[in-house]
């Protein structure tokens, strides 16, 4: 049997036990005093901790020990081509700047890859404890319990949640485009870390996400488990979710939340054109 051949349950297992590992890793080995930011990416306010950089090894090195063919992505920089079809995306802290400030809302997320489709995932709040899961096809779990989006309700009633990114240029656009969504919903939520995001949409503690933005690590884990609570996630004008733009949502209210944020162009790159992809 080769190896992405595997049980997804399989690929679970591996993904929940690196993830609950370097969540407890970044916990309990935090340093005292301020943290030290090691490294700068998008922005000055983008930032990288040697907690972060910590938290990849760690998730690397435990896959690596259970599955040595396999492929890496990580946002810290592990990549790893593998031999057996199968590839971890990794974010070792989705929030690093609530991290930094010890807000208690931050995560670790690692998904199992297979071609080009996630088809296991493991979010792990390290605060909470909270453990969302997902294999393809099987649906999601909060803790080992079974999650399902919220009945979709008009958009006027709906509570969304949205991210901004770092360049200021795609901060104001942002903003611009969150004057005109803000009145037309019930409110916004801004947590700071995409895969909790997504994973809040999937227990309904709210009913829609969007940003622009997200890399692979930010969507792949939280984005199959919104997926397999229900939801549909994907991007405007009828494209694949990705970083032009990524919304999530019970049908009916996803089809007016992207309608609308197409409408305002919520997909415009930093040059000021939407682009074509």
């Amino acid at each position: 049997m080769r190896q992405e051949d595997q049980p997804r349950e399989a690929l679970l297992e591996v993904a929940l036990d690196a993830a609950k590992a370097a969540a407890r890793h970044i916990v309990d080995a935090r340093p005292l005093g301020p943290l030290e930011v090691t490294a700068t990416k998008s922005s000055a306010t983008d930032i990288v901790t040697v907690m972060d950089q910590q938290a990849e090894r760690l998730v690397v090195e435990r896959i690596t020990a259970a599955r040595p063919h396999d492929g890496f992505l990580g946002e810290e920089g592990a990549q790893v081509d593998g031999t057996s079809g199968v590839t971890w995306v990794i974010d070792p802290i989705d929030g690093t700047v609530n991290y930094l400030y010890e807000i208690p809302a931050y995560a670790v997320s690692v998904a199992a890859r297979v071609g080009d489709e996630v088809v296991a995932g493991a979010v792990v709040n390290p605060v909470t404890g909270e453990t969302w899961t997902a294999v393809r096809g099987q649906g999601a779990c909060l803790d080992g319990l079974p999650i399902r989006v919220n009945v979709a309700p008009e958009l006027a009633m709906a509570l969304v949640a949205t991210g901004f990114g770092y360049g200021p240029a795609r901060r104001a656009r942002q903003a611009r485009v969150l004057l005109t969504v803000l009145p037309r919903v019930r409110d916004v939520r801004r947590a700071g870390a995409a895969s909790l995001d997504l994973c809040a949409l999937a227990c309904g503690r709210v009913d829609a996400f969007y940003e622009q933005g997200l890399k692979a690590w930010d969507l792949a884990a939280g984005g199959l488990v919104a997926e397999e609570a229900g939801a549909t996630v994907g991007g405007l004008r009828g494209r694949p979710a990705g970083e032009v733009m990524v919304v999530a949502a019970p049908p009916g209210l996803f089809e007016e939340l992207a309608g609308m944020l197409g409408e305002l162009g919520a997909d415009e790159t930093d040059e000021g054109e939407v682009d074509p992809t």
